[in-house]
């Protein structure tokens, strides 16, 4: 469900793109030192996301420098480091572990469970380090998999366990209080469009798996009386109705912010790669391939 917020690279500047990749290599470098180099594999755009938006908001000034990665040994990329770029590291860690563990809870596979194991240990680390942030997730989850057991039939419903989550995620304690409560409303709407997308995304597979998605039961579909591609076209409209609605409260949102360096990278995820997202997933892809992450 995660690594939709991304940026829409071709409009951003040569330096812009540079810094953007610091913070999410930066991220990626952090989260092996912190917690182990495969823990790496499970980074996503939304971590790198978020350590650019709150160093924008503390004012923390991005200090490039070049460094080898282990991926790319033979050339030097630029990467920052601070202690928002840990934060992120660590709520990626605990979002990881927690996706993993609802897909095990949903359909008992193997790989979660090996996925689990991985990340056990560094999780339980986290827990201690992150008490009321990692018990609000796994609440919200928790309220998700309820929700989804009596299959809600009402996808604003189900989409708002996690929006909520989400609305933690972006919480920071170190900012003032009218900036922390605009945040949690950025993050309420992030996290609605995400929910939301995936789960128009996953239509298909999930009618494959017999899994659970509220817009089969919200829009009434009934198998073998439509196809896939006529209902997808049916609820395009009211879809993407919501969909641009929620990217349009969390646009407010940060326009409310007092946003300082690297602003523009930040616009540009959340006025044009976030919207290019929504457009390529409800034209089922035509545009392209959708990238969940790296």
């Amino acid at each position: 469900m995660f690594g939709y917020i991304m940026p829409e690279k071709p409009e951003l500047k040569i330096k812009e793109f540079d810094i953007y990749r610091a913070y999410y290599c930066g991220v990626c470098k952090a989260i092996g030192n912190r917690h182990g180099q495969l823990k790496r594999m499970t980074l996503t755009y939304d971590a790198a996301f978020l350590s650019l938006l709150l160093c924008s908001l503390l004012k923390i000034e991005t200090k490039l420098v070049r460094e080898r990665c282990m991926v790319h040994p033979l050339k030097k990329s630029f990467v920052t480091y601070n202690e928002i770029i840990d934060y992120s590291s660590d709520i990626n860690i605990i979002l990881a572990y927690n996706n993993i563990k609802d897909k095990w809870e949903d359909d008992s596979s193997k790989a979660a469970l090996a996925g689990m194991a991985v990340l056990g240990r560094a999780y339980r680390k986290l827990a201690l380090a992150y008490p009321e942030k990692c018990a609000i997730i796994e609440q919200r989850l928790d309220e998700l998999a309820v929700l989804e057991k009596e299959r809600c039939a009402s996808f604003d419903r189900a989409a708002e366990p996690f929006a909520k989550l989400m609305e933690e995620v972006l919480d920071y304690q170190k900012l003032d209080n009218d900036t922390r409560q605009v945040l949690r409303w950025m993050g309420y709407n992030i996290g609605k469009w995400i929910y939301l997308i995936d789960a128009y995304d996953d239509l298909e597979a999930d009618l494959k798996a017999y899994a659970y998605n509220p817009f089969l039961l919200h829009f009434k579909y009934e198998a073998g009386s439509e196809a896939v591609e006529d209902f997808k076209n049916r609820i395009k409209s009211q879809v993407e109705f919501t969909l641009l609605y929620c990217l349009r409260e969390a646009s407010k949102a940060f326009e409310l912010l007092n946003a300082g360096e690297n602003k523009s990278i930040l616009e540009n995820i959340l006025y044009m790669g976030m919207l290019s997202k929504t457009d390529k997933i409800l034209c089922r892809r035509s545009c392209g391939n959708c990238e969940k992450s790296v």
